[in-house]
């Protein structure tokens, strides 16, 4: 079992959170994808809404057979994405994950926690996003990780090769963004 992993505040789940999950199921074949829609975000200071709020408004957004709206993070009671990457590996040992990132989140994915560490664990795919695919890809973790790339030809391999090893998966983006969302008033806390 081929499973990505998408992890964030989904505060607002929207559009672009849609197009990179279908994007990932159809270039990186992954049998499913996990919504991990988490109580909280570390690195921002505002908390985000409600988490059933956030589960409610994912499930409105992401319907399709094959991706599932989680709260793992919750049950798991873990804040990083490393402590969860770690549990949920050692709870299915049996299944292939695959981390899915935005560009965005590339961007600044050095300043997450233990983010080497998430290397080292899984897999990772980097989504494109508009205007943030170079910089993403000069980005200090992608580098530091710069042997473990593949071409994005070899996207659908990437969930069955051994970390570290990541992609940057081009194509048609979404510009759509929670803050953009938020700041328009679109998104209530």
């Amino acid at each position: 079992m081929r499973i990505g992993l998408l992890g964030g505040s989904f505060d607002p789940p929207h559009r672009g959170h849609v197009h990179i999950t279908l994007r990932a199921l159809k270039r990186l074949g992954l049998d499913r994808v996990w919504w991990l829609v988490s109580p909280g975000n570390p690195l921002k200071a505002d908390a985000p809404a409600a988490l059933a709020r956030r589960m409610a408004a994912a499930r409105q957004v992401m319907r399709h057979p094959r991706v599932e709206i989680t709260d793992m993070e919750a049950r798991l009671a873990t804040r990083f994405t490393a402590d969860t990457l770690k549990r949920m590996t050692a709870c299915y040992p049996g299944v292939r994950f695959v981390w899915l990132m935005g560009a965005d989140n590339m961007v600044g994915f050095h300043r997450w926690d233990q983010w080497q560490d998430i290397l080292q664990r899984v897999p990772v795919a980097v989504m494109a996003r508009p205007g943030l695919q170079a910089v993403a890809g000069l980005s200090p973790a992608a580098r530091a990780f710069a042997g473990a790339r593949l071409p994005v030809h070899a996207a659908r391999i990437l969930a069955d090769r051994p970390p570290p090893a990541w992609v940057m998966v081009t194509g048609p983006m979404v510009g759509a963004s929670s803050t953009t969302l938020r700041r328009a008033g679109h998104w209530v806390r």
